[in-house]
């Protein structure tokens, strides 16, 4: 149990890694549901913080060779404006004469 599970994260953990092994999914798989589904309900009540784990890339990559989500979140670190309705190649321009 993850340190700050609480007793009933545990016992719903469990329940659920139960559940999901009498339908025969396998044992990392239903761990990994499992553990999921109490993270995402410990996310809604606000007792995990909710963070992206995407990122803005590998800096020594090029432009192109990154996701959007990742060029993304690269142009709100610049504070581009209307980066939301971008496409990959309009933030790929913006960033650069962002930076520039």
């Amino acid at each position: 149990m993850p340190q700050a599970w609480s007793n009933k994260d545990e016992r719903q953990y469990q329940h659920i890694k139960k559940s999901l092994r009498d339908n025969g999914k396998a044992e990392t798989k239903a761990e990994e549901v499992a553990a999921r589904t109490v993270n995402k309900r410990r996310r809604k009540e606000g007792r995990t913080p909710n963070v992206t784990t995407s990122g803005t890339g590998n800096p020594n990559t090029r432009l192109e060779t990154r996701t959007r989500k990742e060029l993304y979140n690269r142009a709100r670190e610049l504070l581009i404006a209307g980066r939301s309705s971008l496409s990959k190649m309009e933030l790929i321009n913006a960033i650069r004469a962002a930076t520039s």
